[in-house]
């Protein structure tokens, strides 16, 4: 056999066999497996930060809104609502409040400020971040949050049309996946 023959299979058998003499289909079930590990992990940490946190049917309440609005969350029966707990002290929470913002404007929304202050804190909050158009609870001593199992914020809840909790994500998610969830809800109580 010639020398650049040679060197030829031996170039093809190594692109073949990877660095560890495996066989590339190999690496495939590794990172495969790999990948599943990840999404364990992930979906484990996601039901701890969510244990807890109210399930079923959802808590009635009645507070007064920071624009003078008595809320009754039973008032909102007949359509979906999201009920969004937020923090001024919370950076995660100001990075969500242009897409609270934008589904306030389409969907029914309801806000709590979690342990933010009084009522005067919270309005120079919202006053300083341009914050217009919610449906804001003061919730300064933490007792609407310790109802719905509330430990962390950001923190959501999809509340379909006949009061029952339907979705519920403590941590920052994407204004996209609030919407689709609210679609959800709406669709899977119309079935």
């Amino acid at each position: 056999m010639r020398a650049s023959t040679k060197k030829y299979i031996e170039y093809m058998e190594q692109q073949t066999l990877g660095n560890e003499g495996k066989p590339r289909k190999r690496r495939w079930v590794r990172w495969l497996i790999d990948i599943a590990i990840i999404m364990v992990v992930i979906f484990a940490a996601r039901a701890w930060q969510q244990h807890g946190m109210l399930d079923g049917e959802a808590t009635d309440f009645e507070y007064v809104a920071l624009n003078g609005e008595t809320i009754h969350l039973d008032n909102y029966r007949g359509q979906p609502v999201l009920l969004h707990f937020w923090a001024s002290w919370c950076p995660m929470c100001e990075l969500e409040q242009g897409s609270i913002s934008a589904i306030s404007k389409d969907w029914k929304v309801i806000t709590v400020a979690f342990q933010s202050g009084g009522v005067d804190e919270v309005e120079r909050y919202m006053e300083r971040k341009e914050i217009t158009g919610w449906t804001t609870i003061v919730d300064e001593s933490g007792e609407l949050a310790g109802k719905y199992g509330v430990r962390g914020v950001p923190a959501s809840y999809v509340i379909d049309a006949e009061g029952s909790i339907r979705f519920r994500e403590v941590g920052i998610t994407s204004g996209w996946g609030l919407r689709i969830r609210l679609w959800l809800a709406d669709l899977l109580v119309a079935d």
